[in-house]
């Protein structure tokens, strides 16, 4: 199975900043990564007008839209049931994946690296660090139960979960 890495924080604390580094950075490592991002709001990947919008909201319960570059699949969720990480795991082709990196499900029971920025509006004491936090990444030194990585220093932090994923 192909690990599965949650970047959690309190939101403004810069998980998607981060991720826009991490990424390219463990690409030049030849790690293939996938990425979900949770979000509170409601989103739609799709625009009102064209096809697939329009013969989704006719009815179709997925809608797959796919060219020679790349695919999407839209599924209906009316009843709104809470989502599950694991599951969304399972829908990607891990054929084509080393890593699963997550952005948000804070409450996952999933590996994790918290974020903690100074400027970010929150106290250290604010922190939950249980058996799921792997690390914590900080622009601030912190003494921890867990290591703490440099938050900008991005080869640091592509090292760790270089380590971690042999690890698993």
């Amino acid at each position: 199975m192909t690990p599965v890495l949650a970047i959690a924080a309190w939101s403004g604390t810069g998980k998607t900043t981060l991720l826009k580094k991490l990424i390219p950075a463990l690409c030049r490592k030849g790690i293939r990564p996938g990425l979900i991002k949770h979000t509170h709001h409601n989103m739609d990947v799709d625009k009102p007008g064209k096809d697939s919008y329009e013969l989704r909201k006719a009815g179709a319960a997925q809608t797959m839209v796919a060219s020679a570059q790349r695919w999407a699949l839209m599924t209906e969720t009316p009843e709104e049931r809470p989502l599950n990480l694991g599951w969304l795991v399972s829908r990607m082709d891990h054929s084509a994946l080393d890593l699963v990196l997550v952005e948000g499900f804070k409450h996952e029971d999933v590996a994790k690296i918290l974020l903690f920025r100074r400027d970010a509006g929150h106290d250290i004491s604010e922190l939950t660090i249980d058996e799921h936090v792997i690390a914590v990444a900080s622009d601030v030194d912190l003494s921890l139960s867990v290591p703490v990585l440099n938050l900008n220093n991005i080869e640091e932090i592509v090292g760790y979960i270089e380590e971690w994923m042999a690890s698993q």
